[in-house]
């Protein structure tokens, strides 16, 4: 099987808070690959307008190029696994996934960050209350993932941990190269860094008149102007504290799950289970 042209050769499909930009970024300053910059979230959420507006998003590629995009929705949105395989059966997969617990624990505060939940930790962390909801399930792997494993070519398919990224950037690296048959090996983005959740931020209540304005902000913020003007009003966070035994709770939610993903992927992830048992840092985990 070959890719049709227009296409994607590699998608990035997840999980969100497990520093996927990270990779991205990486893969974006090899002059051999494109990817467009934002995520497309097509098969997931914008499927009905056709795989012509599809194409138009990759048809930026310069001719040769490897082409491929991220989207972090594809992990969890039930039906983007089936609409990928219809539409390229031969692309190759990458899911980058961070310990369930810290994934949770991060995607919780970063929409505290925004200003879009309230600081009561066990109404949206909790098992017995939250766990269809968005900060749970979509830390359970191996569900999510069987989708892909029903339809793909194992082969096709890299599984990547986050705790790797960190211990080891240039393994890393090499081994997402190597998925992706790439010749040459590939660099760090240019700041080195994973995102910092402890860095300063815009106040919630700015963020919040700011919303509406979202749409026109978002592609100026990397820019001069914007930058300064952020600085001039961001503030550090004061996060919450995730209670030990609150996160016992969760760990145990995620534990027939983990098994699971790792009898269908053979991914080691005997350090998650070391971290459910280490002291609590809320900003580290952020």
């Amino acid at each position: 099987m070959t890719t049709p042209p227009g296409l994607p050769h590699f998608i990035i499909a997840g999980a969100a808070k497990s520093a996927t930009t990270w990779l991205q970024r990486s893969l974006q300053q090899s002059p051999a690959i494109f990817m467009p910059d934002h995520e497309p979230h097509f098969f997931a959420r914008h499927y009905d307008e056709g795989m012509a507006a599809y194409e138009d998003l990759i048809a930026a590629a310069p001719a040769g190029a490897m082409r491929g995009e991220k989207s972090n929705s594809y992990l969890t949105q039930p039906e983007a696994a089936a609409r990928i395989a219809r539409h390229l059966p031969a692309v190759r997969l990458v899911f980058q996934l961070r310990d369930p617990v810290a994934r949770a624990w991060s995607d919780y505060l970063m929409l505290l960050r925004r200003g879009a939940v309230d600081r009561d930790v066990a109404r949206h962390l909790s098992p017995d209350r939250a766990a269809g909801d968005r900060f749970l399930h979509d830390g359970r792997y191996g569900h999510h993932l069987s989708r892909f494993y029903e339809l793909f070519d194992p082969a096709q398919i890299l599984v990547l941990k986050y705790e790797d990224l960190r211990r080891d950037p240039a393994g890393h690296l090499a081994r997402l190269a190597a998925h992706l048959g790439l010749d040459g090996p590939l660099a760090a983005p240019l700041d080195g860094r994973v995102k910092d959740a402890c860095a300063a931020s815009v106040p919630r209540p700015l963020r919040r008149m700011l919303a509406p304005l979202r749409p026109i902000l978002d592609p100026l913020r990397h820019t001069a102007p914007l930058r300064g003007l952020r600085g001039l009003v961001a503030r550090p966070e004061r996060y919450p504290e995730l209670d030990p035994a609150l996160r016992a709770r969760i760990a145990d939610f995620y534990r027939d799950d983990t098994a699971e993903l790792a009898r269908i992927t053979g991914l080691d992830v005997s350090d998650w289970t070391t971290a459910a048992a280490r002291p609590h840092h809320p900003a580290r985990s952020a």
